[in-house]
């Protein structure tokens, strides 16, 4: 069986990181994901996915995104049902995330990539593939073409 899912979209709002009873961390965030198409109104259309992060992820997502950024998300759709308060049964859809990537151009991308004013939101170091010398890839010219 395969349950694969990715997607690349906006941050609806910044990160929510949490813990559970047992110490492990969970962050949750929402994706705008545009359909592609537009309505009646010409306006986009857009989905929005609830998606979860543990442990690392979660802590990474935490640190470094905010609202209004551009990221993919891989992962897997899980689906869980619940009691409202009302004494309805409920069942979500969510994706929980293996991978979380950063999307779009750098400047885009500033203000999470440099930590906040006030500093990192958690104490965790920087994300394992910024760490060590920084001499791994060389820098390509962009004319702003894409080669395709």
């Amino acid at each position: 069986m395969l349950n694969i899912c990715a997607l690349q979209g906006r941050l609806a709002r910044d990160p929510e990181l949490r813990q559970t009873t047992t110490g492990k961390q969970v962050a949750t965030f929402t994706l705008a994901v545009d359909r592609g198409r537009k309505d009646a109104n010409g306006k986009s259309v857009a989905d929005w996915i609830p998606v979860i992060a543990w442990e690392r992820a979660a802590e990474f997502a935490y640190k470094w995104l905010t609202k209004g950024q551009m990221v993919a998300v891989d992962g897997r759709l899980q689906s869980r049902t619940y009691t409202a308060r009302d004494g309805t049964s409920r069942t979500v859809l969510e994706v929980v995330a293996n991978n979380i990537n950063f999307c779009g151009s750098k400047a885009d991308n500033a203000g999470a990539l440099s930590a906040p004013a006030e500093g990192p939101r958690v104490g965790a170091l920087a994300p394992e593939y910024s760490r060590g010398p920084g001499d791994d890839f060389a820098m390509i010219e962009d004319e702003g073409d894409l080669p395709f």
